[in-house]
């Protein structure tokens, strides 16, 4: 197996939909092929948090792996999130990704895991299922410290040396224990990638990570490569003054009520860039307002962030 190579910026693509709710495949297509553009970016990272991948039906997100591998045309691989309940059922999920032709599996927590924890063992088996059924390579999901599925030391080591695992999403967002267990990781599988996913303080990981997996990754991936090459330089003057800039969006986007109101602000932030037509979402997600959409403007007006068909031109 040739490991995924995740050395760089992997976004979180959200999915685009038409105006009456369906997904819109022209659209995924154009946004897919505008992040693939970029130099650094390493894969494109679908059917997550940011792209309401549990709201759409299984028809759906294998004809959305289909467009995101014919738009880029074999420059990144496609890592599909594989969120199903139950082992079993994640693994089948896994194999028809696989079969749609994605690369590589972001495998979430049984979602159960969230509020009654779960039993030692579990989730080294989940991962095992996944990689023997469909052999797509896998990403170790590691969540929020203050949820139940956010695992212990000792399950990350053992996720992380199983055969196909080949890179770390930590979101742990406490960073005692990242001070602690990333270097654990890092020397119990040196091959290992380390990816940062804290897209509301990305500053403080930044000088420890081999790249970031970040739904962030839609609305601003220029400035996201340069912030990872100044924290692999660790030069952190450099760093600092591009997390200033992009302080007001992250604020905008990430710093609200709900993280799930970060999937609607980063289709905002699209709209604003010119690369979506629209900002439609899917239930449960609800609309921010006109304010918020004011506010997140504002926002990508006060870092400099243009719209990309301006950008375009100015070349």
């Amino acid at each position: 197996m040739q490991p995924m190579d995740m050395r760089g910026l992997s976004p979180a693509p959200v999915t685009a939909f038409t105006r009456d709710g369906e997904v819109d495949h022209k659209a995924n297509a154009k946004l897919a092929k505008w992040l693939v553009s970029m130099e650094g970016v390493k894969s494109l990272v679908i059917l997550g948090h940011a792209g309401e991948g549990t709201f759409l039906t299984e028809e759906e997100r294998l004809a959305l792996i289909r467009t995101y591998v014919e738009a880029v045309d074999g420059a990144v691989p496609i890592i599909a999130g594989i969120a199903g309940e139950g082992t079993k059922v994640a693994a089948e999920e896994a194999r028809k990704c696989k079969a749609a032709g994605a690369t590589g599996a972001l495998v979430y927590p049984n979602h159960g895991w969230l509020r009654f924890g779960f039993q030692k063992g579990a989730p080294q088996d989940r991962y095992k299922a996944i990689w023997q059924e469909s052999g797509l390579q896998c990403i170790l999901f590691q969540y929020p410290d203050a949820t139940k599925a956010s695992y212990d030391l000792d399950t990350q080591l053992a996720i992380a040396t199983q055969e196909g695992v080949v890179a770390t999403k930590n979101g742990v967002r406490n960073m005692k224990r990242w001070y602690v267990e990333i270097p654990e990781l890092k020397k119990a599988n040196p091959k290992l990638q380390v990816l940062s996913c804290h897209d509301e303080w990305l500053l403080p990981t930044m000088f420890d990570v081999d790249g970031l997996l970040v739904g962030y990754g839609n609305i601003a991936p220029e400035l996201l490569i340069d912030l990872i090459k100044a924290g692999k330089a660790q030069d952190y003057p450099e760093a600092r003054k591009i997390f200033e800039r992009l302080l007001p969006v992250t604020r905008a986007v990430y710093h609200r009520g709900s993280h799930m109101e970060g999937t609607v602000a980063l289709k905002l932030g699209l709209v604003h860039r010119g690369i979506l037509d629209h900002a439609t979402i899917r239930e449960p997600l609800k609309n921010l307002g006109e304010k918020a959409e004011a506010e997140i403007f504002a926002a990508f007006d006060a870092a400099g962030i243009g719209r990309v068909d301006q950008l375009l031109a100015a070349e």
